[in-house]
């Protein structure tokens, strides 16, 4: 009795050794491959930012098919395209917006200008342009349209409407720093007094003369223009037909 038991104890034993030693092979295989599954999914990941960055900076997939402009309209934002210059399918993400924007800033209608990339395929330029704070008549009779930087950006046929224009009365009268002398007379000026100023000239930037109602005021450089102001506006109830404040710490009145 004894011995039948003996055998079936083993018979069993040896029924469950074969699935273990199944296991250990299964495992000692799924070990030895999982090396290769690694590598694999590397090569898969690699493979896969490969074709990203091929196609993100050298493929014409996200290359550039427009130009976009914004702040300004009709030919000048035909120039401002011109001057974009980036050929057509040059990959977006290698354009170098900053020599671009410095080309669209080159151009004296501009103030202002700043390139960035629209995806897919665009580039959108935002141009902030010059707006006319005083219109000079030069020397020579034209009419030039002056930003309040100081800068003249343009010729136009008549001033645009509640534009003051100035005279230049010679070429040292259109330099920028007489410009902005005369641009000081513009911007100091209360409301009061701007309304009835006529006949701005400018000789140079030392220089500037206005006609004030029937009051000739000689206005001197750009530079203590609030102090100008409030002498002027003192001397203005005086009946004096010249009013020179060109050296606030000693005006004239004659």
């Amino acid at each position: 009795m004894s011995v039948r038991t003996t055998r079936t104890h083993h018979s069993t034993a040896s029924r469950q050794g074969v699935p273990s030693a199944n296991r250990f092979r299964e495992r000692a295989l799924s070990n030895r491959r999982r090396p290769w599954r690694r590598a694999l999914r590397l090569l898969t990941a690699l493979a896969a930012a490969g074709v990203l960055v091929w196609a993100v900076g050298w493929s014409t997939v996200l290359g550039v098919e427009e130009v976009r402009v914004s702040g300004v309209s009709g030919e000048e934002a035909d120039a401002v395209t011109a001057l974009v210059a980036v050929p057509e399918g040059t990959p977006l993400a290698r354009v170098d917006t900053d020599a671009v924007a410095a080309r669209v800033r080159g151009r004296v209608s501009v103030a202002e200008a700043s390139v960035r990339r629209t995806w897919p395929r665009a580039l959108t330029v935002d141009v902030v342009p010059r707006t006319a704070a005083i219109v000079v008549r030069n020397p020579q009779g034209r009419l030039e349209v002056v930003d309040a930087s100081g800068v003249a950006f343009g010729t136009v046929a008549a001033a645009p409407p509640g534009v003051p224009v100035v005279t230049a009365t010679g070429s040292a009268g259109t330099s920028r720093e007489a410009l902005l002398a005369a641009l000081s007379v513009v911007q100091a000026l209360p409301d009061e007094l701007s309304r009835d100023v006529s006949a701005v000239t400018v000789t140079s930037a030392n220089l500037v003369r206005f006609t004030l109602g029937t009051r000739t005021v000689v206005w001197g450089g750009g530079e203590d223009a609030a102090r100008k102001v409030a002498i002027l506006t003192v001397l203005l109830k005086t009946k004096a037909s010249v009013v020179d404040v060109s050296a606030p710490e000693t005006p004239v009145t004659r």
